[in-house]
């Protein structure tokens, strides 16, 4: 299976220009399944909810769920983007599937991150699993990361891919996915943006790069640089996903003992 990222420099509220940019982009990939960063083409940092609610777009009807339903047919893909979704009157930070037959399913953002808690509601969708054909994937969103029940849970589930749009700016969450596909024997795909943006009052916000394909042995298979864009993508064997077993006594899930963790 074939799959990739892009890492991207999104301008600030130039949706249809940062969409368009990135059709150019898939002109010449073949890719199975490719991830896309947290709020994608809106950008990151919102300054009031009066501008949230103008950015956000229902899903799936949606102009940003339907041009990308219209890219996945065209390039024969899956993808995976982040998004300010609307919902009636609240906003949720969320990340859409979609691919050659269509819209695939939606993940609200269930960690939310700094000023994000201003604006957004935290995600009531759960971490879910679903089968693209080659590959049962689930999504966790930038901070998620930094809760290891997150990616278990999935795990769980039966996911071979954790796809993980994000908008990093803390610099521990490349290495830590390492140990994320490490302990659940999964593949995850970071998907990270670069630049800078410094709207309103606020403090600046410098994202630092570093997108990644990471095996479920904890082996990086490519990451980017912190400051250009990049659209990568990487052959991986499911297989590696799917075998659980850490030596001929030990399997990494049917050895796990709930009762004792709490």
């Amino acid at each position: 299976m074939k799959v990739g990222y892009f890492q991207s420099h999104p301008l600030f509220g130039e949706v249809e220009k940062n969409i368009e940019g990135f059709g150019v982009r898939l002109t010449s990939v073949e890719c199975d399944l490719l991830v896309l960063p947290e709020l994608a083409f809106s950008g990151y940092q919102f300054v009031s909810q009066e501008e949230v609610l103008k950015l956000s777009e229902p899903v799936p009807e949606g102009f940003t769920t339907q041009t990308c339903i219209e890219l996945a047919r065209k390039h024969n893909m899956h993808l995976v983007v982040g998004l300010p979704e609307r919902d009636g009157d609240r906003c949720y930070n969320s990340a859409i599937i979609v691919g050659p037959s269509g819209y695939v399913g939606c993940y609200r953002k269930t960690h939310l991150f700094f000023e994000e808690t201003l604006f957004f509601t935290p995600g009531n969708s759960g971490f879910q699993v679903w089968d693209i054909g080659q590959a049962c994937i689930g999504v966790m969103i930038c901070f998620d990361w930094y809760y290891p029940e997150a990616a278990r849970t999935l795990a769980l589930k039966g996911a071979d891919i954790l796809c993980h749009p994000s908008n990093l700016v803390l610099p521990h969450c490349p290495d830590a996915m390492v140990t994320r596909s490490l302990e659940n024997r999964i593949f995850s795909i970071t998907a990270n943006r670069i630049g800078r943006e410094a709207r309103g009052e606020g403090r600046p916000l410098t994202f630092i790069g570093k997108s990644e394909v990471v095996s479920p042995k904890g082996k990086i298979l490519h990451r980017a640089p912190i400051d250009q864009e990049e659209l990568i993508t990487v052959d991986i064997a499911l297989l590696e996903a799917r075998d659980k077993s850490i030596n001929p006594y030990n399997d990494l899930l049917k050895d796990r003992r709930p009762e004792m963790y709490s």
